[in-house]
């Protein structure tokens, strides 16, 4: 049966010994979106695309992706394309050889998408991988995810180590490559940067919780930053305050002459202060950079 959620989870949790890296996580995430999942690093970000992908299974709660247990079997292991966030390639093969090896594991790669994309790079077929550039190593790992004409590419921090410019050409590449396939992706970043650019839907992680989630248009809509006592106004969510500058959640309940937009910076960095208990400056967090 068709369903229209990229990923459904309830009470995900997820140990590795002592330590929980997720924490009862409800999250229901519609297809069709960019999604960025942003959050401080060792905030679970990773673990959870790894459950995603089938790579681990979860200590309790449930989660299925595109409507099945995820790598429930080679049908759905073809419906998703990963790249890790060390974007890993055959360092002996040769751009050739890698594409010979995705027709050979996915029954439905595309040859002529794959060298057109590959091409389109400026990438030299008889190029040993282990000479490309981080930047060109990062193509090539899309690509090959690409190629498999997946319904959801799922991205893990792939951006982290490239200079601007080859993150810039990372960045146009995954949209031209989920606007040509019609598909769904995930974009695990710490880089605000990057979601600003590509995302329409947000999914903020902290402590391994799960602290707001939503199409971003609806989220700046509906958070609004505020002068005075939070005290002062009503009916509505404080998510963060300083002195006295306050980030809150409330549509109808904020009047429009003390409410001003937020940024998106704003908003993830309110969430993720009050997850940490502290009240830290827009800005200061080095964990989540523009």
């Amino acid at each position: 049966m068709h369903t229209p959620f990229l990923l459904h989870a309830e009470r995900l949790t997820k140990r590795y010994g002592r330590r929980t890296a997720l924490t009862d996580c409800d999250l229901r995430i519609p297809r069709g979106h960019i999604v960025g999942l942003v959050g401080p690093n060792g905030a679970g970000k990773s673990t959870l695309l790894q459950l995603a992908c089938g790579l681990i299974g979860p200590t309790s709660g449930t989660l299925s992706v595109l409507g099945s247990t995820p790598a429930a079997g080679a049908a759905h292991l073809a419906r998703v394309g990963f790249v890790a966030q060390d974007t890993p390639v055959y360092t002996s093969l040769s751009i050739a050889d890698h594409l010979k090896m995705g027709s050979w594991l996915n029954p439905a790669w595309d040859p002529a998408l794959a060298k057109r994309r590959i091409g389109e790079v400026g990438l030299d077929l008889a190029q040993k991988a282990g000479r490309l550039s981080g930047g060109q190593r990062a193509q090539l790992a899309m690509t090959i995810a690409a190629a498999k004409r997946p319904e959801l590419l799922i991205f893990d921090e792939p951006a982290a180590a490239l200079d601007p410019l080859a993150r810039k050409g990372f960045m146009r590449s995954l949209v031209e490559f989920v606007g040509e396939l019609g598909a769904s992706a995930v974009l695990s970043s710490h880089l605000l940067s990057d979601v600003e650019q590509v995302c329409d839907y947000l999914v903020v992680l902290c402590d391994s919780r799960i602290q707001v989630a939503g199409p971003v248009p609806e989220l700046l809509a509906s958070h609004h930053r505020i002068a005075g006592h939070p005290a002062a106004i009503a009916g509505i969510e404080v998510i963060w305050a300083e002195h006295d500058r306050v980030v809150v959640r409330g549509d109808a309940s904020v009047p429009a002459r003390h409410a001003e937009p937020v940024t998106l910076e704003e908003l993830v960095l309110a969430y993720m202060s009050r997850a940490a208990g502290a009240g830290a400056r827009p800005g200061a967090n080095a964990a989540v950079a523009r």
